[in-house]
């Protein structure tokens, strides 16, 4: 059996990137390329772990590799679902930019909604939801 060294195993080269802010979670989209010079997608979601203030921040992170040749299904799929929720639930409202101001309005706004709340709001998956 032969003893491998994983020291000079380095991390694939990524050559484009688009980057997601979704709430209290970053999506990263790379496009990396293989030892091969093949291109392939890497979805990384990073999401911060709750811990102690003091601490480091850590973050969780999940990654989905996507290759070329499932492209098409991946995209035919992925249209296929949003469809589908849009469908039961209508199109989604814009998500408002975060910003640390934006935050204390949100909570104003929460408080003053909980009073005169006459119908519950639907949320999915990807936010909320409005029915056209």
């Amino acid at each position: 059996m032969e003893n491998r060294s994983f020291d000079d195993k380095k991390e694939p080269e990524i050559v484009y990137s688009h980057s997601v802010k979704a709430g209290k979670r970053i999506y990263y989209l790379d496009v990396k390329k293989s030892r091969n010079d093949d291109l392939y997608l890497c979805i990384t979601e990073s999401k911060k772990k709750q811990g102690i203030e003091d601490e480091v921040p850590q973050f969780e992170k999940h990654k989905v590799f996507l290759y070329r040749e499932d492209f098409d299904h991946f995209k035919e799929a992925l249209q296929d679902v949003i469809g589908f929720v849009e469908g039961k639930l209508g199109k989604m409202e814009a998500r408002p930019e975060w910003t640390p101001e934006a935050k204390e309005e949100v909570a104003d706004s929460a408080a003053e909604s909980t009073e005169e709340m006459d119908e519950p709001k639907k949320k999915g998956l990807f936010g909320r939801f409005m029915k056209d």
